[in-house]
This record gives C-alpha cells, sequence and structure tokens, in this order.
C-alpha cells in the first residue's frame, strides 16, 4: 500500500534461557497513511485517542487517534498512536496508564509546549461516579468540566459542594486544565470527550477480527473511500462558493438570532472594546452583562475564546459597528480548510503477488 508508515516491534523468544535469533513473537504494529498525515494539518490541532477491542488471533486493543475537521468531520489519522503532531497539539483520552506513560515519556515529544494532554469527561465522570451514586452528582460534575468560565465553573461546583463536599475534593485531585473547559486554554476547541463510537462503526465495523495484515489493509480501504466522499462533498461545497463550512454556518446562524437581544456600548474609537448587555436573559446561566473585546477575540461568556468563532455578544459588536464578523473565524472552519483535509488520494495497493509473477514472466 503505497504511502503506509508502519513501524512494527516484536518481542525474543527464549529457549532453555537463551535468546532464539531465528524466531520472535509480535508485539505490536503502528500505522498511518500519507494522505493522513497530510490532512492532519489541515484539522483542529487535537487528536482523541481511544481504544477498541480486537477479537481475532491477536486480540488486544486498537488504540485509534482521530482528528477532526472544521465541519465536524470525524477523521482517523493514526492507529496505536502514530502520528506527526502538530505544534502545541492537544491529545484527548481516558487516563490509562499507557497512554500516560506514552505521552509522558522524557524523550516522546509529547511533553508542553510540543504536545498537551486532556482527559474525556465521560471517562472522569464514569470514575467519578464510582465512588459516588446518583445520577445527579454526575450531572453536577459534568456541568462543571463544561463551563466555559471561571464563574460558571464556581457556580456548578459549589452546588457539587454542597451535596457532599467529598466530590469536590476528588475533583480537586486531579488538575483543572486536565478536564475542565474554562482552563484549557482554548485547546479543545469546545470537544470534551474521545467521542470513538462513530468512526469505529464506520471505519471499523467488521474487521476487528481479521488477521493483522487483514485489518491494516481494510483501515487502508476505508479510508481511501472516506477520504473520496469527503473532498468531493466539500469540492462541491465550495463550487457555491462558499467560505466557511456547514457546521459553522450553523452555529453562526443560531448565534445571529440570539443577538438581536443585546444593548452595545463601544468603549474605544478603533472598534475593538465593548460591554453587551441583555434585555432578554438568553440561556439557563446568564451574567446580564459581558465585555467582549474584538482585537484579542475574548467574551466574558467564554464562547468566543473557546469556540475559536464569534459568540452572540462578538456577533451584535460587530454589528454595531458596521465590521464583518468572518475576520474572527479561525482558519480551521473555512471551507478551503476542509476542503485541504481530503485533498491528498490513496493510491490504489499494488495486488499480492503481483511483483513476483511479473519478474517470472521477464
Amino acid at each position: 500500500m503505497p504511502g503506509t508508515v508502519a513501524v512494527l516491534r516484536t518481542s525474543t523468544v527464549r529457549v532453555g534461557g537463551q535468546v532464539d535469533d531465528s524466531q520472535a513473537y509480535f508485539h505490536r504494529l503502528f500505522w498511518t497513511f500519507s494522505p493522513c498525515i497530510e490532512a492532519f494539518w489541515h484539522c483542529k490541532p487535537l487528536v482523541s485517542i481511544d481504544g477498541t477491542h480486537l477479537y481475532g488471533k491477536y486480540e488486544g486493543t486498537l488504540l485509534v487517534a482521530i482528528a477532526l475537521d472544521g465541519n465536524s468531520n470525524i477523521l482517523p489519522v493514526a492507529f496505536a498512536l502514530h502520528v506527526t503532531p502538530q505544534p502545541g497539539l492537544l491529545v484527548i483520552s481516558d487516563r490509562h496508564n499507557g497512554i500516560k506513560a506514552a505521552l509522558e515519556a522524557p524523550d516522546g515529544g509529547w511533553l508542553p509546549p510540543a504536545a498537551y494532554r486532556a482527559f474525556c469527561i465521560q471517562h472522569v465522570a464514569a470514575n467519578f461516579a464510582l465512588t459516588f451514586k446518583g445520577k445527579d452528582a454526575r450531572r453536577l460534575l459534568v456541568n462543571a468540566a463544561y463551563a466555559k468560565t471561571e464563574v460558571e465553573f464556581d457556580y456548578w461546583f459549589d452546588i457539587l459542594r454542597s451535596e457532599d463536599p467529598a466530590m469536590c475534593e476528588w475533583a480537586n485531585r486531579i488538575d483543572y486544565s486536565l478536564w475542565t473547559q474554562h482552563r484549557d486554554e482554548g485547546r479543545r476547541f469546545g470537544h470534551m470527550t474521545t467521542n470513538i463510537s462513530k468512526c469505529v462503526n464506520s471505519i471499523l465495523k467488521g474487521v476487528r477480527n481479521l488477521p493483522v495484515c487483514s485489518l491494516v489493509k481494510a483501515t487502508y480501504g476505508r479510508l481511501a473511500e472516506l477520504f473520496v466522499r469527503k473532498g468531493r462533498e466539500a469540492e462541491a461545497q465550495l463550487g457555491t462558493r462558499q467560505q466557511f463550512s456547514q457546521h459553522l454556518v450553523k452555529c453562526i446562524e443560531a448565534n445571529l438570532k440570539t443577538a438581536r437581544c443585546f444593548t452595545v456600548t463601544l468603549y474605544n474609537r478603533d472598534n475593538s472594546e465593548f460591554t453587551v448587555s441583555e434585555t432578554t436573559p438568553t440561556g439557563s446561566f446568564s451574567l446580564g452583562s459581558y465585555r467582549v473585546s474584538l482585537r484579542f477575540q475574548t467574551c466574558d461568556c467564554g464562547y468566543f475564546q473557546v469556540l475559536h468563532y464569534p459568540c452572540p455578544h462578538a456577533l451584535a459588536c460587530c454589528a454595531c459597528s458596521r465590521l464583518t464578523w468572518q475576520s474572527y473565524v479561525h482558519q480551521v472552519y473555512h471551507l478551503s480548510s476542509v476542503f485541504s483535509v481530503y485533498w491528498m488520494g490513496f493510491t490504489p495497493p499494488i495486488p499480492e503477488g503481483f511483483g513476483h509473477r511479473t519478474m517470472g514472466r521477464q
């Protein structure tokens, strides 16, 4: 399969205490494909890592690294944690010790500032529920994790503390930057879970009981099909002269409807610093008044800096000053970036034994 990057590791065989160099056990395999490596540069700078059980000869767990493009499409970029990291990459995973060891290795290239780690909130909440029973407690923890500002986080955390101080003590043993959104410095792009199930169903369905070589070939074929389908979709949208992904357009349209309920006050001559007051509350958690900085792309609601596109308050500021909101959208949401993810195609694999038969005829 042209462009395949694979690293195979074997274990030694000992006979009578001596190493038998003529034999080796299969130990582990890492693989990815050139189109996936190229595509990743145009995705959000984060990967989710999770595992799915294999049922073939070697059993064990297959780790899959998942990226997301600007249209919220899920893209497997590597298998068994072998990726070409972007600078400042965020890795979202569970708290598995094997993943922890790989990311914390001194010479592995996965330490800050090259890469950062975050936990999947579903896994954190599941571990929390082992100690503290009840859906309400788990819901409060998840609400605190999803909070986009410190004020909102404190609101949910205070409710959790009133239920049982031990719950907060449990949560405080995990660094906030690993499981809360308000302390992730915008690296999550709003993604709080590994969200692997959809990927497994579409890419690995029916192949988890195959031998290793067949499994690698199956992922190659499935991804080739995915690149063609998603690439055609993005190309068709480009043909209509759209500028942004469908996901971004839907979010902006929803935010524009909310932005009508605000009163905006400008605080400087260069149209960059504002306050926005809600004439009617727009959500379950409302501050009433928000500071917005278009220069630094921040808002007290937290959405602007977390999601990397204008929140309703920022859109209201743009409308007030007759500024275009498009310049405040992260490049990853541009349709040109989505198309670039799927631009590089796969090459048909060389049939097995083809080279040997050709040589025989010569």
